[in-house]
Order: structure tokens, then C-alpha cells, then sequence
């Protein structure tokens, strides 16, 4: 995993946290020394996350990046195409949820990044593992998405809407 990759993974961990995470924890989930996992924090801290150091671990109190939630609609077989637009375009899928009449808000998390990620994703679908959220609603889902800017957004709400996935608003 490079850098980037492995700051970008930190912070979608410490956004999606209900605690928080301790340096040695973030340590041995991306096999690292504890000593990095800090520069990683410092850095993260200069370019505009609002991480505190607690006790406990580390949180992050603020985010700087841009987030929003596309309504989206399409087959099994485009879930990888959906997947891979986001982030391709430099979007993070934090989540996919849907809404069922009889059990409300249904959600599960995602933190899906790269394309790596989506290839694991869909090997767990592929698979039998799991299957989408999606099945229980005819395909319609959400997904809250973050990206570093709006205008990010704007480009994969774009793209999203050019393959005919974007559920239009009523």
C-alpha cells in the first residue's frame, strides 16, 4: 500500500470510528511501526484534519473533505462499473444503504477507495459471501460518497447520471 493510499485508508477509518482508534492499533492494521502511524497523523494534521490525540487514541473532530448521498439504481452486473467511476473520479463509497418498508434504513459500511478495494468487494459478492443490499429493493440504493472537493462530486454525480445509475429527484 503507498502513502497516500495508506493516510487516505487512516482517515476513512477514523471518520467512520465510534472511538477512538490508538496508534498501535492503526499500527498493526497496516503493518507499520507506531513511530510512521504518528508522522501519518502529523501530516494529516497539516493538511487540514482536525485529528485530536487523546488518551484513548486518536479522532477525528473535523473533516475538510466534501460529502454526499447519490440515490442510484442498476443491475448486479454494473455494481462494479458504479464502483469503480467513484473511485476513479477520487471518491471514497463510505457506505451503501437502502430503505425498506417493513425494517426503515438498512446500512452498511464500505470505506471503499481504489480499485483494489472494489476488486475485494466484488470477489465477496462473486463469492457468495455476501449479496447487495441493493437485491432487497430492486436495486435501488445509496451511497454517501466523500471527496476532497465538491467539484469532485459534481464530476461523479456527472459520470453517475451519464451511465443512467443517479435515480432522478420527483
Amino acid at each position: 500500500m503507498k502513502v497516500a493510499e495508506r493516510r487516505k485508508a487512516i482517515v476513512n477509518l477514523l471518520l467512520s470510528a465510534q472511538e477512538p482508534i490508538s496508534g498501535g492499533e492503526l499500527a498493526q492494521k497496516f503493518n507499520i511501526s507506531r513511530q510512521i502511524i504518528v508522522q501519518d497523523i502529523t501530516v494529516l494534521k497539516g493538511t487540514g484534519y482536525e485529528i485530536l490525540s487523546t488518551s484513548n487514541g486518536y479522532i477525528l473532530n473535523k473533516s475538510p473533505l466534501a460529502e454526499r448521498v447519490f440515490k442510484v439504481k442498476h443491475s448486479s452486473e454494473q455494481t462494479e462499473d458504479e464502483l469503480n467511476c467513484i473511485v476513479d473520479l477520487g471518491g471514497t463509497v463510505v457506505d451503501v444503504f437502502v430503505w425498506h418498508k417493513v425494517y426503515g434504513k438498512i446500512e452498511a459500511p464500505l470505506n471503499i477507495f481504489s480499485r483494489h478495494h472494489v476488486k475485494q468487494f466484488m470477489e465477496g459478492v462473486r463469492t457468495g459471501k455476501s449479496t447487495e443490499l441493493m437485491s432487497i429493493t430492486g436495486g435501488y440504493h445509496y451511497h454517501t460518497v466523500r471527496a476532497d472537493s465538491e467539484e469532485i462530486l459534481d464530476k461523479i454525480s456527472d459520470a453517475l447520471d451519464e451511465r443512467a445509475y443517479i435515480v432522478p429527484e420527483i
